[in-house]
């Protein structure tokens, strides 16, 4: 894995390089190239454009399962993995396994699909990101309680020292509230843990959306587990 300088604040990375970051069906992963025809909004892609699309890839099962997972082909994700169960352990250059994919975009029975054929829950990318991470930094509630239900680690720390919940907070779009909820109500959450800048999730929250109080949540388990 990379090592960060001390003092790295990747959330201000993910603020400046956030067109860069892969999510759903609008991303574009390393490596991948955007032709004219997938300028198209996914509103207007067809069924046609998708099977189209995946007999490009079918002599690369690798990136066929990855596209698929990202674009919630559920049945071609199935039809991959029956004959090849090891697909659920690939990734991509940077490490994204097709079920970092699937979280991203909030693709729950997909991911669902991918867990039940041996997909890492804890896989790591390079820069140390876990699917929870994925599904938290985009607000995917339901995703992300499939995947802390498989034995996701609640905890974990991106290389930059980000939890799910530092990403959740830092996130102000839609399903932001019901993500940190969700966190926050888990008995072993540990809310105070500092990134590598030094942020801990609540005083990013509290400079990045409204729900600051919802990490009221944890004042009173934290005042009964504190020292006296």
């Amino acid at each position: 894995m990379e090592d960060f300088p001390e003092g790295f604040n990747q959330l201000e990375l993910l603020r400046t390089h956030s067109h860069l970051i892969p999510r759903g069906a609008h991303s574009l992963w390393p490596g991948e190239e955007e032709d004219e025809e997938e300028e198209e909004e996914e509103g207007e892609r067809t069924e046609e454009w998708y099977q189209q699309k995946e007999e490009k890839l079918t002599d690369k099962p690798e990136e066929l399962i990855l596209w698929a997972a990202e674009n919630n082909r559920l049945q071609t994700v199935e039809r991959l993995l029956s004959v090849n169960p090891l697909l659920a352990l690939c990734h991509d250059d940077d490490g994204y396994t097709p079920l970092h994919r699937a979280a991203y975009g909030g693709h729950t029975a997909t991911a669902s699909t991918l867990l039940a054929a041996g997909g890492g829950v804890n896989s790591r990318t390079a820069d140390g990101w876990t699917p929870l991470h994925s599904a938290c930094r985009w607000g995917q509630v339901a995703t992300a309680s499939l995947l802390l239900h498989q034995g996701a680690e609640l905890n974990s720390q991106t290389n930059g020292g980000l939890t799910a919940l530092h990403l959740a907070a830092s996130y102000p779009g839609p399903g932001t509230a019901e993500t940190l909820e969700l966190l926050l109500s888990q008995r072993h959450i540990k809310a105070d843990l500092q990134s590598n800048s030094g942020e801990t999730a609540s005083e990013i929250a509290r400079r990045s959306g409204p729900y600051h109080f919802l990490f009221e949540m944890t004042e009173d388990c934290n005042s009964v587990l504190s020292p006296r």
